[in-house]
């Protein structure tokens, strides 16, 4: 047997392990984990994202017309129970 830490199939460590870096040495792995994760972002082009802005103004526009049809029709149905 070894002394050197277990870790699970993931690649993740046990706590233990983790406790004895540094706390600035913890600080520093996590913002070289956010710099490697931000590279792998793909950004939109614009034309797509021009598309998803079309998308998400259409989507609006139809839910902001269901609720002021319910706001309407709630209103009718309130006025004619209450007078």
């Amino acid at each position: 047997m070894s002394d050197a830490p277990t870790t699970a199939g993931d690649g993740s460590r046990t706590p233990k392990a983790q406790t004895n870096k540094s706390l600035w040495a913890r600080i520093k792995l996590f913002f070289r984990q956010i710099i490697g994760e931000l590279r792998k972002v793909v950004r939109p082009t614009r034309k797509e994202l021009w598309n998803l802005f079309v998308t998400v103004l259409v989507f609006v526009a139809i839910i902001m017309a269901i609720v002021a049809l319910l706001d309407v029709m709630f209103g009718e149905l309130a006025f004619l129970i209450f007078g």
